[in-house]
């Protein structure tokens, strides 16, 4: 918890946030600790490319009424991507598309 604290910029979060956090996090099997001394080690127990996933396929669902394309419809509209950017993203999906067939 120490070592998460030290992280913030200041005004640092209070001791209690940091813990609370954290147990919510545990609660919902996100991370796990192991006791060394008198502090817990946490660690995770989630794999930050499966979070991600989820979050955002629930974004999609939430906010996009379960539409993929409204997503990247919104997503290449509202963020200011580069020409560049755009069509490494066509790549992306391209590359997809071969791997489907």
């Amino acid at each position: 918890m120490k070592d998460l604290i030290k992280a913030y910029d200041d005004p640092k979060p209070a001791t209690t946030t940091i813990a609370t956090l954290l147990k919510r996090m545990q609660d919902k099997n996100f991370v796990d600790y192991v006791q060394v001394g008198r502090s817990r080690e946490y660690f995770p127990l989630v794999k930050k490319k499966d979070y991600f996933s989820k979050h955002v396929n629930g974004l999609i669902k939430n906010f996009f009424n379960n539409s993929p394309a409204q997503f990247a419809s919104f997503f290449t509209e509202e963020t200011n991507l580069t020409k560049a950017q755009l069509e490494e993203l066509q790549g992306i999906i391209n590359d997809q598309i071969k791997k489907k067939k």
